[in-house]
């Protein structure tokens, strides 16, 4: 297929591309089984799979976004994708994303890799004879290449998609403050404080005093509006780094991109709102297995094209394409 996007002219700019998936399309109606994973440190992650189950067939490994979850519709909609393919694909709800708080004090960030490394082991024991795949969008994809970066030739993947990454968490932060893209950082903020309040409630109902105190420790949860504040104040001590600041350097996947030796794609529009255009990294910090796409339009997580009738969705066609490239190569 063509490697070329022709964005939707009744979707013009990025805002559009980026707004048409979570508020106007409809979700694919897909029949799947859920798996509970539980994680060595007593918590667990919810895994959702649909597709064949022969326990050869080629398994991809399906990584949502900020506050999204396996019923994301771009999650839907690639495993769909893949099914038609002959594949079978699971995809990942990050630890309080599948309807259920997890359960402990920690949640889920951009540099958790630690989750994706234990994931991969689980799939790679169940299916050893399946050849793996990754697949991640925005957060999703920052942990992706952050895991290729720190497990090398370890990394037990046969290839690897990544969507809309935001590579520079301290820029993409900034980014998100400016323009119109103050609408996406408030509804991210009003998701994520709903998130730890929601935790707060479990804990207290079922009297788990130690883990509400870790919580009520980070303080009162009014006053974040920025990435800046919330990271700064939840995310870095609930997960071990010093300040925002100290997050964003340790997690920001583009100090790992020269590391990897799994095969990868890297998806990217040049317009994307949550991304500045410096953040993207240069060809010269790719090693040869990256192959970077660069559209100069799709918004974020948007890619998408034909009539307002029949409209198509680019990375439903081009992430199988390449996968089933790597596949047969």
């Amino acid at each position: 297929m063509s490697t070329t996007f022709n964005p939707a002219w009744w979707l013009p700019g990025p805002h559009l591309q980026t707004l048409w998936n979570p508020l106007c399309r409809a979700p694919a109606q897909l029949q799947r089984e859920r798996e509970r994973l539980w994680l060595e440190d007593g918590d667990f992650l919810d895994l959702d799979w649909h597709g064949r189950h022969d326990p050869k067939a080629p398994l991809v490994l399906v990584l949502h976004g900020l506050t999204g979850s396996s019923s994301s519709l771009y999650v839907l909609g690639v495993q769909q994708a893949l099914a038609a393919r002959g594949w079978a694909s699971v995809a990942l709800n990050w630890r309080g994303c599948s309807g259920e708080p997890n359960l402990l004090a920690r949640g889920y960030h951009s540099g958790a890799s630690e989750d994706l490394a234990e994931t991969v082991r689980h799939l790679r024991a169940q299916r050893p004879m399946a050849p793996l795949y990754v697949v991640g969008y925005s957060l999703g994809g920052n942990v992706l290449l952050k895991y290729l970066g720190e497990s090398g030739v370890e990394s037990q993947l046969r290839g690897a998609v990544a969507v809309s990454v935001p590579f520079r968490l301290d820029q993409c932060a900034d980014r998100l403050g400016l323009g119109f893209s103050r609408i996406y950082q408030a509804h991210f903020m009003n998701q994520m404080v709903a998130y730890v309040k929601t935790k707060q409630r479990l804990f207290a109902h079922q009297g788990m005093a130690d883990r509400l105190a870790s919580l009520e420790r980070l303080g009162p949860l009014d006053g974040m509006r920025t990435f800046w504040d919330f990271d700064g104040r939840i995310t870095a001590p609930l997960h071990g780094f010093s300040d925002a600041e100290d997050y964003y350097t340790r997690s920001s996947s583009r100090y790992f991109l020269d590391r990897i030796h799994t095969p990868t794609l890297i998806i990217q529009a040049a317009d994307d709102p949550f991304v500045f255009r410096h953040s993207l990294p240069e060809a010269d910090e790719l090693p040869p297995c990256v192959q970077f796409e660069l559209h100069a339009h799709g918004g974020h997580v948007g890619f998408v094209d034909g009539s307002p009738l029949r409209p198509g969705y680019y990375l439903e066609r081009r992430i199988p394409q390449w996968l089933a490239a790597r596949a047969s190569g």
